[in-house]
């Protein structure tokens, strides 16, 4: 399965349960929920993103660049049963980090049932088998115990702290490690 954006075709990915597809513009309600999200703001934080307009132009302006690159970037997350959208999960080239950073956000409602975890893992063995990434990492805030936990999960750990550019919170940086 694949998606079609500006006349390109982009893989979809499946789980028993979950089908990861790019976002696309259509999606713009979706992300514009998501981003607006009490967790997303808490963990993530603020993209200023605050009508269905200003996520499409988000998904424009910040998504589709590198998946347009790199063939890989945001994906969301659809339970199969029902086709409801309930996060995403991608892979990410950011700028000021090593390595290829792996990363998930939920709606409150689909936390805690182990989609995050199905879609991320399915998304980390993609990143290695299909986009022969070797070096994928993670990051997340220090105070985000359940990210931590589903990052170890995944086999990677804790390596260092670490500051994005453009931001003065420390964070917590992890690699996938054999």
């Amino acid at each position: 399965m694949s998606v079609i954006i500006d006349g390109k075709s982009y893989q979809t990915f499946e789980t028993s349960r979950l089908i990861l597809r790019p976002c696309e513009e259509k999606d713009s309600k979706f992300i514009y929920q998501l981003l607006n999200s009490e967790k997303w703001l808490q963990y993530i934080g603020d993209r200023g993103v605050y009508s269905e307009e200003e996520a499409r132009l988000y998904i424009c302006e910040k998504m589709y660049p590198q998946l347009k690159k790199e063939g890989y970037g945001n994906y969301v997350v659809i339970r199969k049963a029902d086709n409801v959208k309930m996060g995403t999960c991608g892979l990410f080239d950011r700028e000021g980090l090593e390595g290829i950073d792996i990363g998930f956000a939920f709606l409150p409602e689909f936390e805690g049932q182990g989609y995050a975890f199905e879609a991320a893992e399915k998304l980390k063995n993609v990143g290695i088998e299909e986009f022969k990434i070797n070096n994928i990492t993670a990051i997340t805030a220090k105070y985000n115990l359940r990210s931590q936990r589903l990052l170890e999960k995944l086999g990677l750990k804790f390596t260092k702290h670490v500051t994005l550019p453009n931001d003065d919170e420390e964070i917590m940086f992890y690699q996938l490690k054999d």
